[in-house]
């Protein structure tokens, strides 16, 4: 496996993005791209991408967004619109200077929502893998990002995140503020759902303490395109963490089916 880290420069901002490449690839055409959640960055991945890469046999990218990992930190607040612009402006310029045309996007929250505005917002992709997807703001999700608050003020959670961000204060603050902002109360992205064109596979955990499973049920109910769930029990937030062979054979699965289909049409 090949594994090679690099830099791209957007504006006046510094990404960091890594591709991992299976010594037996014979897709070399078809990549995931990974996006990552409202704390996530490159390492924080740990260990998932290589092993959807080897899985998979395609490339893997994965990469940390503006203010995240080592990128360059957050320099002002976000905007409501935060993840628009991460779907509409950066990604499919990062998708430009990575050569991938239509991948098939895997996020997780904040990056599911990313994934899903993107495609509904008109950028094709062959498929989507929405693990913990945010649709709507719940008052769950509230509930849980002000207890991460307080986790941060009062634990050490600064010093177990600040293994992954360079400036772990602007990713955690930069997050944390806009989701608790009256202004967000009402961000919902369900025009974007009923406008994706291409397949979706929706995973959750039955006791997601950031979202109930009325945030998949949402995107079943309004998607024109084709949906599957996968429900794991007792994961939290992060299939792929708490259950990881669970969700890479669900992602195995789905990706081994879309690839087949775009190749054969």
């Amino acid at each position: 496996m090949r594994i090679t880290d690099s830099v791209f420069d957007i504006d006046d901002k510094r990404l960091e993005y890594r591709c991992i490449e299976p010594d037996d690839a014979t897709l070399t055409t078809d990549a995931l791209v990974m996006l990552h959640e409202g704390l996530g960055s490159i390492g924080l991945w740990k260990s998932f991408p290589e092993d959807l890469a080897k899985a998979t046999g395609c490339r893997v990218f994965i990469y940390s967004r503006y203010g995240y990992g080592r990128s360059t930190p957050l320099s002002e607040k976000r905007s409501v619109e935060y993840m628009h612009d991460e779907a509409l402006n950066i990604l499919p310029k990062f998708l430009k200077h990575i050569g991938v045309a239509s991948p098939i996007l895997v996020g997780h929250s904040d990056g599911a929502s990313i994934a899903l505005i993107h495609n509904g917002g008109g950028h094709d992709v062959n498929g989507l893998v929405l693990m913990a997807p945010h649709v709507f703001v719940e008052e769950l999700t509230v509930q849980s990002i002000q207890q991460a608050r307080l986790a941060f003020e009062k634990t050490e959670l600064p010093q177990k995140l600040g293994r992954y961000h360079d400036n772990v204060e602007s990713a955690f603050w930069g997050w944390n503020d806009i989701w608790l902002s009256p202004q967000f109360k009402s961000w919902n992205i369900e025009t974007y759902v009923e406008r994706i064109n291409c397949e979706s596979l929706l995973i959750q955990s039955d006791n997601d303490p950031y979202g109930t499973l009325a945030q998949i049920e949402v995107i079943e109910k309004l998607s024109p395109a084709p949906t599957q769930r996968v429900i794991l029990e007792d994961c939290g937030h992060s299939p792929h963490a708490a259950q990881p062979t669970a969700t890479l054979e669900a992602i195995v699965h789905f990706v081994g089916d879309i690839l087949n289909e775009t190749r054969y049409e």
